[in-house]
């Protein structure tokens, strides 16, 4: 007969050969955060900003299989469980794919943009969506 370790043991090894001990784990910890969080402060409402940015987020950590931090981070931000059209999301921040970049997250290709971009002296300015209605500082 099987002591409670060896049936512990067989358990955890049946879970983690099946992917699911991970998903179990990333649930637990979605619920705990969330029995945790402060029912009474409202979240905000989800931004087309915010659905932008946790869409690059959402691309790149399923693309690095971390599938369950994605389903925590689907969860907590209210995030629509279909993930955007890619086609869309590029569209929407006005970028141009070529074939070899459309293998990477979009975060790839933008990071890599700015880090080989020559412009502006290597500098990149960046303006909040307060500030891009406001006139042009001294520096301007």
């Amino acid at each position: 007969m099987a002591t409670i370790t060896e049936l512990k043991c067989a358990v955890r090894e049946t879970l983690e050969a099946r992917g699911v001990l991970g998903q179990l784990k990333a649930r637990i910890r979605a619920e705990v955060f969330s029995a945790l969080d402060d029912q009474r402060e409202p979240r905000p409402p989800l931004s087309h900003e915010n659905l932008l940015i946790n869409e690059l987020i959402r691309e790149y950590l399923e693309f690095n299989k971390y599938r369950y931090t994605a389903s925590v981070l689907t969860a907590e931000s209210s995030q629509p469980e279909v993930p955007l059209d890619r086609q869309f999301l590029a569209n929407e921040l006005k970028v141009v794919e070529d074939t070899s970049s459309k293998s990477v997250p979009l975060l790839y290709g933008l990071l890599s943009h700015f880090v080989n971009s020559s412009d502006s002296g290597g500098k990149v300015f960046l303006r909040g969506a307060a500030a891009s209605n406001a006139p042009p500082g001294p520096d301007a």
